[in-house]
């Protein structure tokens, strides 16, 4: 796969040598994910276990759900199983990469079975309602997409894939959405990773809590930046 897709590094397709790797089924641990995020919490100075859950998984999501996107965008099919799945970890725990070590036969499938033991373990650990980890997810499977639909330089047709997929895994998952600013194409999120409650973090350009008019400016500015 890291030789189909430019910048697989980049995008987490390949694990960096020094950065150990773990089993994926550890993510539906809710005891092991409890202590990751204490990691987190220690590194912000932050006890907030809702917002060290939301932040966990927004990183999280967008990592385990790489390798069985780059199959469907490249049109080789990659397992989405936990069981198949092993996460690379930097320092401190952050995940950084995953590799599936087996074929796809149901992606949605496979999606739908591994989302739904993971977002309970995390929702265990912080506490937190599943629903607005179920929209992280959405949001990451849309940013996966657009990445690799940008990496391949087909982007109008992997980001295409997004809403059937989502459709074929199934409610609680949202359905994914884009919006094009000035020529660029943006994920429209659904969710708030809520970074921002953990000082000195910002909001994100394209977080759904700002203004609307604020956000298209923003967007207008890095569309204009990328162009």
């Amino acid at each position: 796969m890291a030789a189909r897709v430019p910048g697989a590094a980049a995008l987490g397709l390949l694990a960096p040598p020094a950065a150990p790797a773990v089993p994926a089924a550890l993510f539906a641990d809710a005891g092991w994910t409890a202590d990751r995020l204490a990691a987190l919490g220690a590194r912000y100075a932050s006890d907030d276990r809702r917002v060290l859950a939301t932040v966990w998984w927004y990183s999280a999501s967008s990592v385990l759900l790489t390798p069985a996107l780059a199959g469907l965008a490249t049109g080789l099919p990659l397992s989405a199983r936990l069981a198949d799945t092993s996460v690379a970890l930097l320092g401190g725990g952050t995940p950084i990469a995953a590799t599936s070590s087996a074929p796809g036969t149901d992606t949605a499938a496979e999606l739908r079975e591994s989302l739904s033991a993971v977002v309970d373990a995390v929702a265990a650990a912080g506490r937190v309602r599943a629903r607005p980890l179920w929209a992280i997810a959405t949001d990451s499977l849309a940013n996966r997409l657009l990445a690799l639909g940008r990496a391949l330089g087909d982007e109008r047709r992997v980001t295409a894939l997004a809403a059937p997929l989502a459709a074929a895994v199934g409610p609680p998952l949202p359905s994914p959405r884009y919006v094009d600013v000035a020529g660029v194409r943006f994920t429209r999120r659904v969710s708030c990773c809520l970074l921002y409650r953990l000082p000195p973090e910002p909001l994100c350009t394209s977080c759904p809590r700002r203004p609307a008019a604020e956000r298209q400016v923003l967007l207008e500015d890095t569309a204009a930046r990328m162009r």
